[in-house]
């Protein structure tokens, strides 16, 4: 049998794991690879401009198309630089396979160039971590990368690559089966906890389904929606759970939590049975631990046992796939009546709707997702948001459905994340209309993938809600901070240090730098100018070419309702 070099058969494993698309940066560290790769023509190889920005786009390729995205970077700095998008990825259960380059086997350890620990550095943010150390080991250990990335709770794997264990000579064969002592996702759901769930909802009074970014994950979302509406037991969601079910469904409440409705966390407060799939229960949906739920018996579906009553002591724990255990749930549950439970809500919501308050001939961010909602409401669309005020906007009023998908980095909030996540979601999904969500400072973060987009000829509509501040913090700065807005005025600098006004012209022009990418810009000022701003983005598509539509914005709208840090649920500040 003829032997083959490692960096063969990390291509052929590539093939033969199905992988369409790798998001790469080259070194000298991973040159040999990249000679490789380009002899073959199975798997596309995207050329970002920053290592961070090409692990972000390979997470949102990953969550919009259900398949592991992959990445191949360099020794050093271009391992380094991918720390961010691991961890953003491990909050958010994202599949990720990472490769990166390593010095030779004899110079690790000596300070040798570009040399880092970087399975040490990232050991807290993977899934799983290996430096392949034995030539012989390297296709296993592949073979494994991609099996721990996808199940279970799926999570980024990265995979160290020596360069002289890849140059090496070796077997051809690449394994066609895992077996992994130690490692035995579960599978199947453990019926006597869930027939024990299903009585106590069969008891509740005041029934309500959480549902986290589990749900959609796993592809539950059809099923969900049958359990929600055969025992009429009305929803909130986490922000990454936001479409478990059609958000202009009667059961769908709002999200929950630091910027829910008022109507979705009075019903947590309200509720005796808090029935939570998929979700981790974190701070930003919690408020303080004590006050969460008071009322309620808990029932945690979650297919991570870690994640169970870890924050929240749960009294019926149920650890399995939420797909797997919805389907299962939907042979034993029966029809439920909450019509006084549901008429409580609805009272709820009528005393203090979501909404913005109005300012007549003024632009507001509710305005400009309203009217997405109206302009792309036929379209298969896929909405990914950076961090910040605009992704809280969008999480209250975009409308998500069976046509309107939603991706944000939810766990660890990583600005700079939308605009490289729309290009990897816009490559998965070449026929679905990508649009991009930033703030002006999220926007900055990684505005260099606009060469990216560009090049690969995307027709991606970036949407740039510009506030001229960091607006989130801002917000922060406003209620919490005495109006002192430290380090978050974006128009500061040298001049204002002096004492003087900063400058009225913003940096940079969005739409002169767009253009200067060979992109389309437009700078929308007006209520009157959204509507057509999006149709010429729409008609511009046929171009494939991105283009950018700004939206100045007042800086003194806040996001509402909103509940102050360290606060519960139910003391939410309602507006000004």
């Amino acid at each position: 049998m003829k032997k083959i070099s490692g960096n063969k058969l990390l291509v052929k494993a590539l093939k033969e794991e199905g992988v369409e698309v790798m998001f790469g940066y080259p070194g000298a560290c991973t040159i040999d690879i990249s000679d490789e790769l380009y002899k073959q023509n199975h798997t596309k190889v995207i050329l970002p401009r920053h290592e961070q920005a090409l692990v972000h786009a390979a997470d949102a390729y990953a969550r919009s198309t259900g398949k592991v995205g992959v990445c191949l970077v360099t020794s050093g700095p271009g391992a380094t630089n991918l720390v961010t998008g691991l961890a953003t990825a491990n909050y958010d259960s994202v599949p990720l396979v990472c490769f990166t380059g390593q010095v030779a086997r004899p110079l690790i350890g000596n300070d040798a160039f570009q040399e880092v620990d970087i399975v040490g550095i990232t050991r807290s943010i993977t899934k799983y971590g290996v430096t392949v150390s034995r030539r012989e080991d390297l296709g296993r250990i592949i073979k494994e990368a991609f099996y721990i990335a996808r199940t279970g709770r799926p999570g980024p794997v990265l995979v160290d690559l020596p360069k002289d264990v890849m140059a090496e000579l070796g077997s051809p064969e690449y394994p066609q089966t895992v077996n992994i002592r130690g490692y035995k996702p579960s599978t199947g759901v453990h019926i006597g906890q869930l027939k024990r769930a299903i009585k106590m909802l069969g008891k509740a009074k005041r029934p309500l389904l959480l549902a986290g970014g589990g749900v959609n994950i796993s592809g539950a979302n059809a099923c969900f929606r049958k359990f929600a509406e055969i025992t009429n037991v009305p929803v909130v969601t986490t922000i990454m759970g936001r479409g478990a079910i059609p958000t202009d469904h009667p059961l769908f409440i709002g999200n929950l939590g630091m910027h829910g409705s008022y109507a979705s966390n009075m019903a947590v407060g309200e509720c005796d049975l808090l029935f939570s799939i998929g979700t981790r229960f974190n701070d930003r949906i919690t408020g303080k631990l004590h006050a969460f739920a008071p009322n309620a018996q808990i029932v945690h579906i979650d297919i991570d046992t870690a994640s169970i009553s870890r924050n929240i002591k749960v009294d019926v724990p149920i650890v399995a796939d939420a797909k797997e255990a919805i389907e299962k749930l939907l042979e034993y549950v029966e029809p439920g009546d909450n019509a006084a439970w549901l008429e409580r809500i609805g009272e709820w919501k009528q005393e203090h709707p979501l909404k913005m308050k109005s300012k007549y001939g003024v632009m507001q961010a509710q305005d400009i997702i309203e009217t997405i909602n109206e302009v792309f409401k036929e379209d298969d669309t896929i909405v990914v948001t950076d961090v910040g005020q605009h992704q809280m906007f969008t999480s209250q009023y975009l409308e998500v459905n069976e046509k309107t998908r939603m991706y944000m980095s939810g766990g660890l909030g990583t600005m700079g994340y939308g605009l490289p996540g729309a290009v990897g979601a816009q490559i998965g999904n070449p026929d679905s209309t990508v649009i991009a969500i930033s703030g002006d400072g999220g926007m900055q973060m990684n505005i260099q993938e606009f060469a990216t987009a560009v090049l690969e000829e995307l027709p991606l509509i970036l949407c740039v809600f510009n506030n001229t501040y960091l607006g989130m913090v801002r917000q922060w700065q406003k209620l919490f901070y005495g109006k002192r807005y430290s380090m978050t005025d974006l128009r500061s600098g040298a001049a204002t240090r002096r004492g003087e006004e900063p400058p009225v012209k913003y940096t940079p022009d969005f739409v002169k730098l767009a253009e200067s990418y060979g992109a389309k810009g437009i700078r929308v000022t007006r209520p009157e100018e959204m509507k057509p701003a999006f149709e010429e983005a729409k008609r511009n598509r046929a171009l494939k070419v991105p283009t950018l539509i700004e939206f100045i914005l007042d800086p003194e709208d806040q996001v509402y309702p909103m509940v102050q840090p360290g606060g519960t649920l139910e003391e939410m500040i309602l507006d000004n």
